[in-house]
């Protein structure tokens, strides 16, 4: 028998439009209607959204924990309090992603992953894992432990990408030797390389970019700008994600790492289509301010988690964002004046375009995954669907019931 969920009175954000008093019905987990009818179907699960926004679900390419939890703690359970940490906050698809470890580390990783998704049912489904580091350039390491960076080294990369099917995307910095050939090798088995933690130039980036790195990752966190070099000035990795129109760039939009006015130029220069929006979020989203950790909980890197993100413990660097998706979303409205509907597409269609999984995720279209989050003004989360579930529903928020006026679809 087929289960159906009605979705009635709500404002739909579509890739193309906003729907105003709409409707969306949800077939066995898959969306298979939105728009304007409000039909009668029977025995269906029904919420009324009472005008407020239904938009896709959250999509965060790049995050390393959250409630306490690091993808890094070689733990089952911190991966799935990760995932239900971020749910509450509109998430329902994440990328887990790691620190430069040693190899034993990566490797342990991404097995607790493969186990962690199996019983991952009440929380942002893994759409597959992202390996940021070990390498990386030392001088631009912000809060990676410079223990463990290095070249890459193609028996050590060969063998992790051996080990698992789950890795779909890899972070590394283009200007060291060997990370050309290293981005070639990920495009070879569908991983993509992305340009992190580095002093490249415009001639490496360019190269990097021909090699398959096409996206740079937290935009102008621990990345070159124009530089000096023999008297002459080169452009960096920042004056270079802009003059490359295909390269796509990720922006923490926690309202910490960039201020207003370098949000209103990425989103001016970029725009939505080619602009990610991701938390970077430590094991301290969703979590009080204080001590933390950084990576696994008992080797990692301590942090302070103060003023709204995460930092060094001399207080030199961030050192990771505390950031939820709805406060991404809210902040680029807010501070960068971005439209609703521009700012929705930033954290749902452009990263699921960007990680291949917009041919199920990232719009609200039929045959899609009915993965939905609905919120009001504010962008305070109502209700978060993932397959037609509801995972997450405010206490209160929304009422159900059949509709006083229903009309057919025919």
């Amino acid at each position: 028998m087929q289960q159906h969920l009605k979705i009635f009175n709500a404002q739909a954000i579509t890739p193309h439009r906003m729907i105003r008093n709409a409707t969306i019905v949800v077939t066995d987990g898959i969306i298979s209607y939105v728009g304007d009818k409000n039909m009668e179907i029977d025995d269906a699960y029904e919420i009324d959204a009472q005008g407020k926004y239904v938009s896709p679900g959250f999509i965060d390419i790049h995050l390393h924990g959250g409630g306490g939890g690091d993808f890094m703690d070689g733990d089952v359970n911190a991966f799935l309090a990760i995932a239900e940490t971020h749910a509450r906050y509109g998430m329902t698809a994440m990328c887990p992603t790691t620190l430069t470890s040693e190899k034993e580390g990566l490797l342990e990783t991404l097995k607790i992953y493969e186990k962690a998704d199996k019983l991952n049912t009440k929380g942002a489904q893994f759409i597959g894992m992202h390996l940021e580091g070990p390498y990386f350039a030392l001088s631009q390491r912000g809060a990676q432990d410079p223990k463990y960076i290095r070249d890459p080294n193609p028996e050590e990369y060969q063998e992790i990408v051996a080990s698992s099917s789950v890795i779909k995307r890899w972070s590394a910095a283009p200007e060291l030797n060997g990370a050309i050939e290293f981005g070639r090798y990920m495009r070879s088995n569908g991983i993509l390389p992305a340009i992190a933690h580095t002093d490249a130039v415009y001639d490496d980036v360019i190269k990097a970019f021909e090699a398959g790195y096409t996206l740079a990752t937290h935009f102008y966190s621990s990345m070159s700008g124009v530089t000096r070099r023999n008297c002459f000035r080169h452009a960096g990795v920042i004056e270079s994600g802009y003059l490359i129109d295909e390269m796509d760039i990720e922006m923490i939009a926690d309202g910490v790492h960039l201020p207003a006015e370098l949000l209103k130029l990425i989103y001016k220069i970029k725009g939505s289509d080619r602009v990610a929006l991701i938390t970077d979020a430590m094991r301290g989203a969703g979590m009080p301010p204080g001590d933390s950790v950084i990576g696994n909980l008992h080797t990692g890197l301590k942090v302070i988690i103060e003023d709204g993100v995460a930092k060094l413990p001399d207080r030199s660097s961030f050192a990771g964002s505390i950031a939820t998706a709805d406060r991404l979303v809210r902040n680029v409205i807010q501070m960068a004046e971005v439209p609703l509907t521009e700012a929705v597409k930033m954290m749902t269609s452009t990263p699921a375009r960007i990680m291949g999984v917009d041919d199920k995720k990232g719009s609200l279209f039929p045959g899609k995954d009915a993965d939905l989050v609905i919120f009001d003004e504010n962008i305070t989360i109502e209700t978060t669907i993932i397959k037609g579930n509801i995972i997450y529903q405010r206490a209160g928020s929304l009422s159900t019931g059949k509709p006083a006026e229903a009309v057919s679809l025919e």
